[in-house]
């Protein structure tokens, strides 16, 4: 066998993982070719004399992760995957700019991040070779990277014909946070919590528990069903929350006041929910490795219940309202279409493949924690524009809010948790998958002789789904660009860590 099977969040020995020839390590991905699969990390790893290629890709039917490595010399050329699989790209792309390796016959070997660890130096953002059209009809439009709002630098290179984008070019690399870098550089496992905090500030629980389920495998331990089910609970409230906002700002973009001060409004109310929990909005501090830290008491049981009473009815009125106006469904209906076949080749994840019909979704694939006790039943929608994106968030708050509400009826009493063995299991690799509000999270860690993470992988939904917001705006007006962004409102930290 050319791969090893595991489950989310399954450690297992590094050494039982097959190292391929690059030949066949390239054949393996032929999997792909199965739409039931899909892969979910690619990356790259120093070793010794060589550099050793860790793939993993998810069989979303089986429920199970095929997991693969090929070890290659330095300097080498090797045949690209992206022609095949133009959803490799981004994976390609990666590791070229950060090791001595090239990918032959890709016609998509552009930087990805520009990283301070890139292998060329001399590849400078401001030289980024961004594709263009010579022709006297048509002009290019250079957005950012200072953004008119607060948010986060990207540089956006669209070519028009007139009003009419024909092409857009995402260019992204202005954070460098060097999160994996840390990660291994501090190994107490407080510091590396509020680490996985901050990878995107608006994925506080989907990130640490990703983290959490990761280093409570490696060291062997479980959580009780009470603790999973608040888990699951505190990543339902941050999927309301986000999805909520970001109905809020649909309207904005579309000069519908009335429903971005209300959305806003009932935000507020869900994160607030996390304030009461734990002391923060944003629920930083609640969930830990191997700790409980705030159980979920009688009373806070309550209060969560009165909040969701209350957010439920004025969201359900206002919803309705707002799917219900014309002026509002001119501007969402067959806007920024994304069609299945794009999704596929692509391989989007999380809404950005479930607006454009492609199930994906890791809690009913790859299930983790109280997820594999609860059945859950993806949104998915097929016209793959604007108002389908908005539309899944309306459907899926709306199931959050039943999957919440059963799940406190289910939940016993729980204690605080704390236990102090952090020592991880050595010569070790193990991979976590989390359906975050924007997608599939992707955390994978391995570890050396001593137990100590000595190379951990991120990935972001937003990795793969930009590329959904450039295919989007083809054959729009420009003028449509900002509702399309905000439909699919994607990670700049998330995509560069």
């Amino acid at each position: 066998m050319n791969y090893i099977s595991i489950k989310n969040g399954e450690s297992i020995a590094v050494n039982s993982v097959p190292v391929l020839n690059y030949q066949e390590f390239y054949n393996v991905f032929d999997l792909l070719k199965d739409h039931e699969n899909h892969c979910i990390n690619y990356f790259a790893v120093n070793e010794a004399d060589t550099i050793r290629l860790w793939a993993m890709i998810a069989n979303d039917r089986e429920h199970t992760i095929y997991v693969f490595s090929s070890n290659v010399a330095h300097n080498s050329k090797l045949k690209s995957l992206t022609p095949k699989y133009p959803g490799m790209h981004v994976y390609e792309r990666e590791i070229a700019e950060v090791f001595h390796l090239q990918f032959e016959e890709s016609e998509w070997d552009k930087p990805l991040r520009f990283p301070f660890n890139r292998n060329n130096k001399e590849q400078t953002i401001e030289k980024y070779p961004f594709y263009s059209i010579e022709s006297h009809e048509l002009h290019e439009v250079g957005v950012g990277p200072i953004h008119a709002g607060i948010i986060e630098p990207g540089h956006f290179r669209f070519i028009c014909n007139g009003e009419k984008v024909l092409h857009l070019e995402i260019q992204l690399g202005y954070q460098h946070r060097g999160v994996e870098s840390l990660m291994i550089q501090n190994q107490n496992i407080t510091y590396q919590t509020k680490l996985a905090e901050s990878i995107s500030g608006d994925t506080v629980i989907g990130n640490t528990l990703a983290f959490a389920n990761l280093i409570e495998s490696l060291n062997g331990k479980s959580m009780s069903t009470s603790v999973e089910i608040e888990r699951a609970i505190a990543l339902e409230l941050e999927r309301i929350a986000i999805h909520t906002g970001d109905l809020s700002a649909l309207c904005t973009d579309v000069a519908y006041q009335f429903g971005t001060v209300v959305f806003q409004d009932l935000r507020t109310i869900i994160i607030n929910t996390f304030l009461q929990w734990c002391g923060n909005r944003f629920a930083r501090k609640l969930i830990h490795p191997q700790m409980n830290k705030y159980p979920l008491t009688q009373e806070l049981k309550e209060k969560i219940l009165n909040n969701l009473a209350e957010y439920e009815s004025r969201f359900n009125e206002m919803a309705q309202l707002m799917f219900n106006i014309p002026s509002v469904l001119a501007r969402f209906e067959n806007v920024g279409v994304v069609t299945t076949q794009q999704a596929l080749d692509m391989m989007f994840v999380g809404m950005a493949a479930r607006t454009s019909g492609v199930e994906r979704d890791i809690r009913k694939s790859h299930p983790h924690g109280f997820y594999q006790h609860t059945a859950i039943d993806p949104v998915v929608l097929k016209n793959g524009d604007v108002k389908a994106r908005a539309q899944l968030r309306y459907f899926e708050i709306v199931a959050s809010l039943k999957y919440i509400k059963e799940w406190l009826q289910l939940h016993s009493s729980s204690e605080k948790i704390a236990h102090s063995n952090n020592k991880l299991m050595p010569n070790s690799l193990c991979l976590t998958l989390v359906e975050g509000w924007r997608g599939e999270l992707c955390h994978v860690a391995l570890t050396d002789a001593k137990g100590n993470i000595m190379h951990y992988k991120i990935k972001d939904p937003s990795l793969h789904n930009w590329f959904a917001l450039a295919l989007a705006v083809r054959n729009n007006d420009i003028s449509d660009f900002p509702i399309c962004n905000k439909s699919f409102d994607l990670s700049y930290c998330g995509f560069d860590l």
